[in-house]
């Protein structure tokens, strides 16, 4: 496995939508365990196939391991499939450091992706692990989080 370079905004590949996957085989493998070694280095829990310039529809994610409950993630040509409710997080981002912002998206979301083996895989994510899998999922389409609102930090109750 290899620490693959994580590209920074202005990059422009960080702004460019991704061709899906379309093969299914050692190469993808090896990019998948070099984004997983990348992002646990980095450290982050989630990183997309443009962070390290591999324009294709992938992402990793592991929301777990900084808990010590490690749950590697491997998702290829994702899609949201429905979302229900509303949440407001802050979000970092491993292209953008030191800019965390504060926003809202679906706090529960029915997703749909293939494995390394291109076999169809479908889930529901809540909590962090809703907001990282359309962070990362957003990365697919060039979106990044400084494109949604700014919402304001809630004001101190004393």
């Amino acid at each position: 496995m290899a620490l693959l370079p994580i590209l920074l905004l202005p990059d422009d590949r960080l702004r460019a939508v991704c061709a899906p996957v379309t093969l299914f085989d050692a190469t993808l493998k090896q990019l998948a365990d070099d984004m997983l070694e990348t992002m646990y280095a980095a450290p982050g829990r989630g990183l997309a196939g443009p962070q390290v310039g591999a324009m294709l529809r992938i992402f990793v994610m592991d929301v777990g391991w900084k808990e010590g409950r490690p749950s590697p993630l491997i998702c290829i040509n994702p899609e949201i499939k429905d979302t229900l409710g509303t949440v407001i997080n802050d979000e970092g981002c491993l292209s953008i450091p030191n800019n965390p912002v504060r926003i809202s998206r679906p706090a529960l979301v029915r997703m749909a992706w293939q494995d390394l083996a291109g076999r169809h895989c479908e889930g529901f994510f809540d909590g962090f692990a809703a907001t990282c899998a359309q962070h990362e999922r957003d990365h697919l389409d060039g979106i990044l989080c400084i494109d949604y609102p700014n919402l304001p930090q809630p004001e101190d109750s004393e």
